[in-house]
């Protein structure tokens, strides 16, 4: 992968300046088009590029960079000309890079029609063997072309030569590969540079930097290289999108780049074996042996992955189930029996570049032969009934369309001459479209037909305008799509040829296009499988925020969380959905609603995988899951889990999985029992019982959230930053502080994990009652008006003792008694007792180990957001209130004394080794006893709340699971 990377970011860059270079002799450059020099004539024109002679283009060369020039006038309109040159330009190097690419696997695997090699030569000679023998490939040349050729070889004009054949090879394919191989008889072909010969070219680097065998099926190479190039190719353009000024919404052309992520090839395996393998075995047990592997197949591939057996080795049996749930479950395989290969319809809505389409052809392959279909028969019918897809980036649109055709290309050789177009889509939008023209459509119809067809397609037209913004979760009504198809098929001027007519041919072809997409939004699937982009909220577009606050609400909070509920819409009753997302669905509060929503389907299996579960992304930002849903409800269904997280790479996560490790079985009804209902599928029956006898924190006070103070430049120093006389650290209400005259005040802002004391070394600009910070907030938000509180919150309690959290930490929970000198931030929540005689005792539960426990449950992410803090079930027991009071006060002294002894401490006096030289081996012995005896005390303090709060809350044993 290594080479893979290096190569696609270097190829990139590489194709891009030298379509600069290009595009800058024509006149065109990023500050604008130059007009052709006054010698010009209308086949010849000439331009400027600062040499002695002028460069010169003709014939269809001028024809074709008037095109680029209007089409980047155009796009300018839309955006700016800057824009507009960045984005046409990239489009173009990614055409060529697309189309290299795919040639190269063609020529590797002898799949290209005249079998012979495009860009290498089978001798490995650097002279590619179509330039060696340009008259056998079976292209077809004008008798000029011809002679020109004869000419070019003569001269040993190499890369002349080779340009101009492989662009023609790119024209042949277009009648084998429609999709991908565009004809190119546009600006695409004049911006071109290539070279055959040129060590710095990247047909050189492509052919030395990859080994061949990583693109041979025969030698282990597979169809998914396209997918990786594709998602490397993009790594410059993804950083640069997360890397843009925060704030900053992503534009929708940046979309595909930021969201688009590999899925890794055993995840692709279990989603896909679990839903579409699931439906047929469970239909057909008698086929299990052809497809399952045994027991010593399986052990063999956990030792050697690479075994190619054709064996489902991430299929998970289902658990054991109630007698009542059986029935229940035999009834729906019934249907699952009475399916034919050619019933099952399978989409990926998010398709990238093809990875899971690619394995859902090969085991619809095993299941179409494993009822008796030749190869041939199997693969005409996978294209034309069972495999869908769609995608807003038409780039990889092009790609899952390229890998669905040489996926079929494997199993039969004649497939590419037979004429079938795989339903693989690149969503398209109706921005544009000349409903005027609708008028010409649909003459054969009688005329209800026709006005009925009318109107859909008009209402369609409006579904989809601005559909790339939307992509796959746009909600489209299902019309009578075959009367739609009957429209557009039937297209005529009647005799009129007028201004009406212009481009009439492309009005319909765009939509076809349109219908066939609507079609496929609407239709409802036996499987559903993807990998959807992950966008938070912030980083949504106006309009597709208020798309899906309209249409999502209870997912809104990020697209993958939209694709949840929308692919949940594409499947048929009793069928499968297999995805993998962020896990942050399964815990947080904005997500509550989505779980409610889920808890009416099976949850059949999950690999809970957590964070690195994706090579290409370190850091434990992004934690995923990876689950298989039947669209059924069967009370008392119980789905089994696996627990991944804790391991720290990909590999680790696959090898876990398969040895069965850490794999629960839950029952889906228990977790609305938990506040929140989290999907906390290892915690057993004991904490609900907790829960029924329990208060809920946020019943025994106010659990809150601080200030934002809008602008922390401003407002917030350490406090060694400022003047003595100008802190006030001993306020300890917010009467005496505004009396104190202070400008600064300690704030707590959180920090890092810390329990019972400390993190106080920021202070915070509160002169006045906070006159400053509440003016600049005023200001930057005026739609608040006299009603602060969304920023400056819980001013009421500033200044009072409380319990204070960090509210995000990479490590455990620790939460510090405060006292009531200070104000505090949203990112150093706090919990204020009613009563405050149990203060002591709530901090003393809240640093123990089983308030770690239950929040990993209720939220296990790095944030303790207040909603959690807030459902920590609280036994207020009179019995051990002293003791644990009296322990806390303990360590919290003990705390103080650790924190005090630095000088990041406004306490702070003299480091214990200031000492005269004489004593300082005895000054530095007897400092590092009283550290060691201050740790112990302080855990041997913790072990005994420990104990207490086990005994308290009944846990004995339980603790540890």
């Amino acid at each position: 992968k290594t080479a893979i990377k290096n190569f696609a970011i270097w190829a990139r860059n590489k194709l891009i300046a030298d379509i600069h270079y290009r595009a800058g002799l024509l006149g065109i450059t990023a500050e604008g088009i130059a007009n052709p020099l006054p010698q010009s004539t209308g086949d010849t024109e000439f331009y400027d590029i600062g040499t002695a002679e002028p460069y010169s283009i003709h014939g269809q060369a001028v024809k074709q960079r008037k095109r680029l020039a209007e089409l980047l006038n155009k796009k300018a309109e839309e955006s700016d000309y800057a824009t507009a040159y960045k984005y046409v330009l990239e489009e173009v190097a990614y055409t060529w890079f697309n189309r290299l690419i795919a040639i190269r696997f063609m020529e590797v695997n002898d799949y290209l029609p005249s079998h012979i090699r495009v860009l290498s030569s089978e001798s490995g000679k650097v002279e590619p063997d179509l330039v060696t023998m340009p008259f056998d490939a079976d292209l077809e040349f004008t008798e000029t072309e011809r002679a020109s050729v004869i000419q070019m070889k003569q001269d040993n004009q190499l890369d002349e030569l080779f340009r101009l054949l492989f662009i023609k090879e790119c024209n042949a394919l277009n009648e084998i590969l429609p999709a991908l191989f565009e004809k190119t008889n546009d600006y695409t072909e004049l911006l071109l540079s290539i070279s055959a010969i040129d060590k710095e070219g990247v047909v050189y680097h492509l052919l030395n930097d990859i080994p061949e065998e990583d693109f041979d099926v025969e030698k282990g190479g597979q169809v998914e290289i396209i997918g990786w190039l594709y998602q490397y190719y993009n790594t410059e353009p993804k950083a640069e999108v997360f890397g843009r000024p925060s704030g900053t919404k992503i534009k929708k052309e940046d979309i595909p780049a930021a969201t688009q992520l590999f899925t890794p090839d055993w995840i692709v395996r279990y989603m896909v074996e679990n839903s579409l393998g699931r439906l047929w075995v469970e239909g057909h047990p008698e086929q299990k042996e052809n497809f399952l592997p045994s027991e010593a197949e399986q052990t063999a591939y956990r030792e050697d992955h690479s075994i190619q057996d054709g064996k489902w080795h991430y299929y998970l049996e289902e658990a054991e189930q109630e007698p009542e749930v059986q029935e229940q479950m035999a009834e729906i395989r019934k249907e699952y029996a009475n399916l034919k290969p050619e019933d099952i319809r399978c989409i990926d809505p998010c398709m990238g570049s093809g990875h899971i389409l690619a394995y859902l052809f090969d085991v619809l392959m095993q299941i179409y032969e494993a009822q008796g279909y030749t190869r041939r028969d199997a693969v005409q019918s996978i294209l034309k009934n069972n495999l869908y897809g769609l995608d807003i980036d038409h780039r990889a649109a092009q790609m899952a369309y390229f890998a669905v055709m040489m996926k079929a290309r494997q199993y039969d050789r004649r497939i590419l001459t037979c004429g079938i177009v795989p339903h693989v889509y690149a969503i398209r939008e109706s921005n544009g479209i000349n409903r005027s023209q609708l008028n010409y459509f649909g003459n054969s119809l009688n005329e209800t037909e026709k006005n009925t067809a009318r109107i859909q397609m008009e209402e369609l037209l409006d579904t989809l305008v601005d559909a790339q913004e939307y992509g796959s979760i746009l909600q489209v009504e299902n019309y009578d799509w075959d009367l739609l198809h009957c429209f557009v098929d039937d297209a005529s001027m009647g005799g009129q040829i007028s201004m009406n007519t212009l481009h009439l041919d492309d009005t319909q072809i765009r939509l076809r296009e349109l219908v066939e997409i609507g079609q496929c939004l609407t239709q409802k699937n036996n499987v559903v499988v993807t990998n959807p982009p992950y966008m938070g909220s912030s980083g949504m577009g106006r309009k597709l925020s208020n798309y899906v606050k309209k249409n999502y609400p209870d997912s809104k909070s990020d697209l993958f969380a939209v694709f949840i509920e929308s692919c949940g819409y594409m499947v048929k009753k009793n069928m499968f959905q297999a995805m993998i997302t962020q896990h942050a669905w399964m815990f947080l509060s904005s997500f509550e609603k989505l779980r409610e929503k889920l808890q009416h389907k099976d949850t059949v299996n999950m690999a809970h995988l957590g964070a690195r579960a994706f090579e290409e992304i370190g850091g434990e930002v992004v934690q995923t899951t990876s689950f298989v849903l039947r669209n059924s409800h069967i009370a008392d269904y119980k789905g089994t889990y696996y627990h991944l997280i804790e391991l720290a790479t990909q590999q680790g996560k696959e090898d876990m999985f398969l040895a069965g490790e850490n794999r629960y079985t839950a029952y889906q009804s228990n977790f609305p029992q938990i506040p929140g209902s989290p999907v906390a599928y290892w915690v057993s029956d004991v904490l609900p019982d907790i829960y029924s006898s329990a208060n809920k924190l946020k019943t025994l006070g106010r659990v809150t959230l601080g200030m934002r103070t809008g602008d922390n430049e401003r407002f917030l120093r350490l406090w060694y930053e400022i003047s003595r006389q100008k802190f006030c650290y001993s306020a300890l209400s917010a009467r005496a502080a505004q009396e104190s005259g202070a400008r600064w005040f300690p704030y707590n802002k959180g920090g890092e994990f810390r329990k019972w004391y400390g993190n106080t070394e920021n202070v915070v600009n509160w002169e006045s009652n906070g006159f400053e910070i509440k003016e600049n907030t005023r200001r930057v938000y005026p739609q608040l008006g006299e009603n602060l509180s969304w920023k400056i919150t819980s001013e009421d309690k500033y200044f009072t003792k409380g319990i204070a959290w960090s509210r995000i930490s990479s490590t455990n929970f620790g939460v510090r008694l405060c006292d009531s000198n200070l104000i505090f931030d949203t990112n150093a929540p706090m919990f204020f007792p009613d009563c405050e005689d149990w203060l002591e005792y709530i901090a003393g539960f809240m640093c123990s180990k089983i308030a770690s426990g239950i929040l990993q449950i209720l939220n296990p992410t790095l944030t303790f957001q207040v909603v959690d803090v807030g459902n920590l079930p609280i036994i207020l027991n009179e019995q051990h209130s002293s003791q644990v009071k009296q322990i806390v006060i303990d360590c919290v002294q003990l705390s103080k004394t650790d924190w005090d002894s630095y000088e990041t401490s406004w306490d702070f006096q003299r480091h214990p080794l200031i000492r005269p030289v004489s004593c300082l081996a005895d000054a530095y012995t007897a400092w590092k006893s009283k550290c060691e005896q201050h740790f112990w005390q302080l855990k041997a303090n913790e072990e005994e709340l420990n104990r207490i709060f086990i005994d308290i809350y009944g846990l004995q044993d339980e603790l540890t699971s």
